[in-house]
């Protein structure tokens, strides 16, 4: 089978705004997504179509479908029925530690840490964030800037693990974040 001819699909969640993926499409993807009112896209690693959802049950209902200004890229407004992204994110964007822990919280890799503080519970990765960040307020108070980073760092990801723990995905705290800043 020759390559379709194909335009890049950038898939949008129809009520917050956030980006959720960019995938590409062809005319007969366009087709089967007007058609069914779910998203069809070409799968350029597999070289076939693909129904988003057919597997994971991750499905998204097209809201509305548009050409950009010179009709070489689509925008498809979805209502997604989960997660976007292969890890187990809202979007295929998060940011990159944040997929990796969700990525792992889907797939439980052997030997992970990330895995064993999961398999912890809520309670125990709650107990890490708070070490952490008496770690971080002693480093900030006297130590180095270098420090500092580091305990910041950890931190960062013991809180991601926490929001993993709990099924809370990143895009929450995002979305309060930009709720505040209103």
């Amino acid at each position: 089978m020759t390559q379709p001819e194909l335009r890049p699909a950038i898939v949008q969640d129809a009520d917050s705004g956030r980006v959720l993926m960019l995938a590409w499409m062809d005319e007969e993807a366009e087709r089967r997504t007007r058609a069914s009112g779910e998203v069809w896209l070409w799968s350029r690693s597999r070289q076939e179509y693909w129904h988003k959802g057919a597997t994971s049950g991750n499905t998204m209902a097209v809201e509305e479908l548009r050409d950009d200004c010179d009709g070489d890229a689509l925008l498809l407004r979805v209502r997604p029925a989960g997660p976007a992204c292969h890890t187990g994110s809202l979007s295929c964007f998060a940011p990159g530690l944040w997929r990796v822990v969700s990525e792992r919280a889907a797939e439980r890799p052997e030997g992970s840490y990330t895995v064993k503080l999961l398999d912890e519970g809520v309670g125990a990765c709650a107990q890490k964030v708070g070490e952490e960040a008496v770690e971080l307020v002693r480093a900030a108070l006297s130590e180095s800037d270098e420090r500092v980073a580091e305990e910041a760092a950890d931190l960062v990801y013991h809180l991601y693990v926490l929001l993993a723990a709990r099924g809370v995905d990143i895009a929450a705290v995002e979305d309060e974040l930009a709720r505040r800043a209103r």
